[in-house]
C-alpha cells in the first residue's frame, strides 16, 4: 500500500470548538470516512444539499448513496482505487440528491494518517461546480453551433469591425476568415440598397437591439445573392461595451424557386396570361377599390365557338398557336388596368374596370376574336360567346362573379353564338332561394314533417258523403302549419315532385286502410302533379302498392289531375290515365276552366269527374262572368257525360245555385274545413247520422237547407 500523505495537525492555540463551527457553517459539503471508506460524519451543508440526514448515510459507502445513472463509472473507479491506495483524490463527478436531482461536485479527499492522534480515515470536501459545468457545456454547444451552423455568423465590435466569422460565412461569401478579420461588413455590399435603407436598419438596432430582414449582398467573385439577415446587439459585463452578432442564410435559390412557383400558380403556361387564381385575387382587389370609389366593374367570360374543330382538323400545335395569338390580341384590345385571363381550354375571363359604357368594348372583343388567325400557310376564323355580369349590381364575391359570367356565357351560346348576354342577379336570387327551399323541403320529407288533411265531398241531391280529398300540410318546426300554396309551387317540376307525390299516395292509402279497419269504407281523392303522373315509374309504383293492399277497393281512389298543369305529351298522359283506370281507379280533371287546354283535355283524357275551380264558384253569386263560366262547365260536362264536383261551396246559396245548374257534388267550407286524419271518422259518422235524420223529400236536402251542415 502506498504511504499515506501527512496532514498538518491543528495549531494548539486554536479552540477545537471553533474549528468544529467552521465545519458546520461552511457551504462546502464535508464528509468524513473511516479507514474502509464508509461515511462516519457529514456536515449540515451536505444534509441540506443532498437531502440525506447523517443517520441515513452513516456506515454506507458514498458511491452507494450519491451515484446515479449519469455518474461516470470510470471516474468512480478511479476514486475507489485511490481510496484503497490511501492517495489524495481530486476528481469531478456527477452526484445525485435523495430526490434524484443531479449535481456536479469537485472532490478533494485526503487520507488521515495514524500519527495525527485521530482515527484513521479520510476527509472529503465536495465543492458544487454545477454552474461551471453548465457554463462549460453551453460554451461547447455554442462553439459547436458556431462552427457547424449552416447559417453564416459574424461577430463585430463596437466599431463594426469583424472579430470572427464561422465556416458557413466563408462558404456563402467566398471570403476566408483571415481575409475579413478587422474589416467592415460593408465589403459585402451589393450597391442595390440606398444609404437610407442602411440608416433605417441601424436606427432599428439602436432602438430595439435587433433587426431582421432580407438584403442583397455580393460574394467575393462578384456574384449577387439575397440573404435573410438577423443582427442583434450583445452587451457583456464590460461597461459601455457592446458587440454585434449577425446571422444570415443564402435564400437566392429559395427566392428563385418561389418566383417559379408563383408564376406556375398564377399564370397560364401556354399563353402567359393570368390564370383563374390570379384573376380572382385581382378581382377581389378591384371590388374593394370599386367600393371605395363608388365605381363599377364588369366581369366577362369568353368561350370560343367551335374551337375543338381546329384541334381535330389541324392538330394541337395549330390550336395552341391560335390560342396564343388570340391571347395577345385580347390583351392589346384592353385598357391599362383591365385583365384578361385564361381559365382553361378555350375559355377566357376578363376584368373591365370603370363606369364607361362597355357595349362597344364587348363588340370589339367579339370582333377581335372574329379576325382571321394565321396558322402555318392557312388561316382560321372563329367566333366567341361572351357572358357578362356587372358589379355592384351583382354583389357576389370574386368566385361568384366569375361563375355568374360563365352562366351568362351559356345563355349567349343558346342565343346563337357570336353574341353577348348579361347575367340577371334577380333571376339568380330566385334560383338560389328555390334551391334553398327545395333543400328544406327535402329535409322535411326525411324528417316526416308532412301530414295529410282531409276535406269532405258530398252529393248535392241527398247529401250523401262521397269521400274526402287528401290535402297536404307541412308542420314546419319554426313556422307552424304551412299550407300547400306556400311550398307546392316550389316543388313543381323539381326532382322532389315524384317522391313527394309518392308519399301522398302512400299516406292516403294507409289512412283508407285505417278507416276500413275501423268499419268505415271512405273514398279518397288524391292530387297528382304532371311531373309525377308522367314519371315512368308512376303506374308501376301505384300497381305495386295496390297489390300489397289486396283488401283495398281501387274504385274508392280518385286521382285528381290539375287542368292548369301543362301536360306536354297528352297522348302519353292519356295512356297513363288509361292504365290507372284499368287498375280500377277513377280520374278527375281538377280546376277545370282555369287553363288553356280545357276542351283538348276534356276530349283526349280518360276522365270520370270534372272539378270546377273554387275561384269561379266563390264569386259566382256576385259575378255574372263567373256564374256563366260555372254554368258553361256544367253544361260541357253533361254533354260529355261526366259528373261535376264544384269546389268553393261556402254557403247554402252556393249549394242551392249549383244544384239548380245540374252540379252533382260539392266541396267547400260550407260542408267542412280540411281536418286532420284523426278527426275524419268522428266527423263522417256525425254527418251520416244527421243525413239519416233529415227529410229527403225536398229538392234540397234539409241538412244543407237548415244550415246545420254549413
Amino acid at each position: 500500500m502506498a504511504r499515506r500523505p501527512t496532514t498538518t495537525a491543528p495549531h494548539p492555540d486554536i479552540d477545537p470548538g471553533r474549528l468544529a463551527l467552521i465545519a458546520s457553517i461552511t457551504p462546502n459539503l464535508l464528509v468524513m470516512l473511516d479507514n474502509a471508506g464508509r461515511i462516519e460524519w457529514v456536515n449540515p451543508s451536505f444534509e441540506k444539499h443532498t437531502g440525506y440526514r447523517l443517520d441515513e448515510v452513516k456506515g454506507r459507502f458514498p458511491g452507494d448513496v450519491l451515484h446515479g445513472p449519469g455518474t461516470d463509472p470510470k471516474a468512480a473507479k478511479r476514486i475507489n482505487q485511490k481510496l484503497r491506495q490511501a492517495e489524495v483524490i481530486e476528481e469531478d463527478i456527477l452526484h445525485y440528491t435523495k430526490t434524484g436531482e443531479p449535481y456536479w461536485v469537485h472532490i478533494y479527499c485526503v487520507p488521515i494518517s495514524a500519527d495525527q492522534d485521530v482515527g484513521q480515515g479520510f476527509i472529503a470536501i465536495h465543492n458544487n461546480i454545477s454552474d461551471r459545468k453548465h457554463s462549460e457545456r453551453s460554451l461547447r454547444i455554442a462553439a459547436s453551433v458556431f462552427d457547424h451552423s449552416h447559417e453564416a455568423i459574424l461577430i463585430t465590435d463596437q466599431s463594426n469591425r469583424i472579430l470572427d466569422v464561422n465556416p458557413a460565412f466563408s462558404r456563402i461569401t467566398g471570403y476566408s476568415r483571415n481575409e475579413v478579420l478587422g474589416l467592415n461588413p460593408a465589403i459585402l455590399s451589393s450597391g442595390r440598397h440606398s444609404a437610407l435603407y442602411y440608416q433605417s436598419m441601424w436606427r432599428s438596432i439602436e432602438k430595439t437591439g435587433h433587426w431582421c430582414g432580407e438584403i442583397w449582398n455580393r460574394r467575393k467573385n462578384g456574384e449577387e445573392y439575397i440573404e435573410l439577415l438577423a443582427i442583434s446587439r450583445v452587451h457583456l459585463e464590460e461597461p459601455a461595451l457592446h458587440y454585434h452578432v449577425a446571422a444570415f442564410s443564402d435564400i437566392t435559390a429559395i427566392k428563385n424557386h418561389a418566383r417559379e412557383l408563383i408564376r406556375a400558380a398564377n399564370y397560364d403556361d401556354l399563353t402567359g396570361l393570368p390564370n383563374r387564381q390570379l384573376l380572382e385575387e385581382r378581382l377581389r382587389t378591384a371590388r374593394d377599390h370599386a367600393d371605395r370609389q363608388h365605381r363599377s366593374l364588369s366581369v366577362c367570360y369568353l368561350d370560343l365557338d367551335g374551337f375543338k374543330a381546329i384541334n381535330d382538323r389541324l392538330g394541337q400545335r395549330a390550336g395552341d398557336q391560335t390560342l396564343r395569338t388570340l391571347s395577345e390580341r385580347l390583351t392589346r384590345s384592353l385598357r391599362s388596368g383591365d385583365t384578361v385571363a385564361r381559365i382553361g381550354g378555350d375559355e377566357f375571363a376578363l376584368l373591365l374596370q370603370g363606369d364607361d359604357d362597355h357595349d362597344a368594348v364587348y363588340q370589339r372583343l367579339l370582333a377581335t376574336v372574329g379576325e382571321p388567325v394565321p396558322v402555318g400557310d392557312q388561316s382560321v376564323t372563329l367566333t366567341a360567346s361572351l357572358g357578362i355580369t356587372r358589379y355592384p349590381e351583382d354583389g357576389a364575391d370574386a368566385e361568384g362573379l366569375i361563375r355568374h359570367a360563365d352562366q351568362a356565357m351559356y345563355s349567349a351560346k343558346e342565343k346563337g353564338r357570336n353574341q353577348y348576354h348579361f347575367f340577371d342577379p334577380g333571376l339568380d336570387e330566385h334560383r338560389r332561394n328555390r334551391r334553398d327551399q327545395l333543400m328544406e323541403i327535402s329535409r322535411a320529407l326525411e324528417n316526416e314533417e308532412f301530414e295529410l288533411f282531409f276535406q269532405p265531398q258530398v252529393r248535392v241531391t241527398d247529401c250523401q258523403l262521397l269521400g274526402f280529398e287528401a290535402l297536404i300540410r307541412w308542420n314546419h318546426p319554426e313556422k307552424g302549419l304551412v299550407f300547400p300554396g306556400e311550398f307546392l309551387p316550389v316543388v313543381e317540376n323539381s326532382h322532389l315532385d315524384p317522391p313527394l307525390g309518392q308519399w301522398v299516395l302512400k299516406e292516403a292509402i294507409h289512412r283508407m286502410n285505417v278507416w276500413r279497419e275501423a268499419g268505415e269504407n271512405l273514398a279518397i281523392s288524391i292530387n297528382i302533379s304532371a311531373a309525377h303522373l308522367m314519371d315512368r315509374s308512376f303506374v308501376d309504383y301505384l300497381e305495386s302498392y295496390l297489390h300489397s293492399h289486396p283488401d283495398l277497393d281501387p274504385a274508392q281512389i280518385t286521382l285528381e289531375v290539375l287542368e292548369t298543369t301543362a301536360l306536354e305529351d297528352t297522348k302519353r298522359a292519356s295512356n297513363v290515365l288509361t292504365r290507372c283506370r284499368k287498375l280500377g281507379l277513377r280520374v278527375a280533371l281538377d280546376d277545370f276552366g282555369t287553363g288553356f287546354s280545357s276542351l283538348t283535355y276534356l276530349r283526349t283524357l280518360p276522365v270520370d269527374v270534372i272539378k270546377i275551380d273554387q275561384s269561379f264558384v266563390r264569386n259566382m253569386l256576385e259575378d255574372a262572368s263567373d256564374h256563366a263560366i260555372v254554368e258553361s262547365v256544367i253544361f260541357l260536362a253533361q254533354r260529355f257525360a261526366h259528373p261535376v264536383l264544384a269546389e268553393g261551396a261556402e254557403t247554402v246559396e252556393h249549394a242551392r245555385a249549383l244544384q239548380q245548374m245540374g252540379c252533382n257534388f260539392v266541396q267547400g267550407y260550407g260542408i267542412a274545413r280540411p281536418m286532420p286524419a284523426g278527426e275524419v271518422l268522428g266527423w263522417a259518422r256525425q254527418w251520416q247520422e244527421r243525413v239519416k235524420s233529415g227529410n229527403h223529400g225536398g229538392a234540397l236536402n234539409p241538412v244543407l237547407a237548415s244550415g246545420k251542415g254549413l
